[in-house]
């Protein structure tokens, strides 16, 4: 199986600022989407603090061998998700330092998902309500759990997913890494197969857009023109934060 990668950041209609940031590493199978937030342009340092930090630990040689991947030998599935929960951990600390040490950004933070795709295996970690999708066979599932305090009132039944999309307050989070401090990033391994479609995305898009709208889009758009095709309609659907889309392929030899 060979990789092919395709991402598009806008800041959208409204905004004067970008605050997204993204990586897309197809050598390693690396690919990150971080949503900053915070005033003063605080959340564009923090985003790209957090997807330069997670990027080093992962991949660098600056911190411990065990926070590491070597690709020289196999790692287990767990060591790879705790490496996972490691590094953003690593980046909440860091750019929350960074925020005592600059009054101007203080309480900045990001939401993060991570993607890193090891031969068959689909590592995945987050914190926040950025999201990351399958596409499979026709049918989009959503692997992340947002962790915003509406998505807690869903869980608990006091509130539906349709109604969810509406409230005033459906973007507060309850984990965010920077402001939060230590934070428990989501992790899951999945096999993957040729044909898969991942999509790494900000809230950005999928506050305009719901699930259904995404498939069709994702139904009827070429891999190298879906990343464009997802924030193009998300701005036509009144979408007026900062748009980010990362597409991932699987493809057969």
């Amino acid at each position: 199986m060979r990789l092919e990668a395709h991402a598009r950041t806008d800041p959208g209609p409204v905004r004067e600022k970008n605050e997204d940031a993204f990586l897309v590493d197809l050598d390693t199978g690396l690919f990150i989407v971080a949503d900053g937030m915070g005033g003063h342009a605080a959340g564009e340092v923090a985003s790209a603090m957090a997807v330069e930090v997670i990027k080093d630990i992962l991949l660098g040689d600056q911190d411990p061998d065990e926070t590491r991947l070597d690709r020289a030998t196999p790692d287990s599935e767990e060591t790879i998700r705790e490496r996972l929960r490691y590094a953003m951990n690593q980046a909440s600390q860091r750019i929350r330092r960074a925020a005592i040490e600059t009054p101007a950004q203080a309480g900045m933070g990001t939401t993060v998902c991570v993607l890193l795709i090891d031969d068959d295996l689909a590592h995945l970690g987050h914190v926040g309500d950025s999201r990351i999708y399958l596409l499979r066979s026709g049918r989009l599932q959503r692997l992340t759990r947002d962790h915003t305090v509406v998505q807690q009132e869903i869980d608990a039944g006091r509130l539906t997913p349709k109604l969810a999309r509406i409230v005033p307050h459906k973007n507060i989070l309850t984990q965010s890494v920077g402001y939060h401090g230590p934070v428990e990033p989501d992790t899951s391994t999945r096999p993957v197969r040729p044909g898969d479609i991942f999509i790494i995305c900000s809230d950005g898009l999928t506050d305009p857009l719901d699930d259904d709208q995404i498939t069709r889009i994702c139904l009827g758009a070429p891999l190298d023109q879906l990343a464009e095709e997802l924030i193009q309609e998300a701005i036509d659907a009144g979408g007026d934060d900062n748009i980010t889309a990362v597409v991932v392929g699987i493809l057969d030899d």
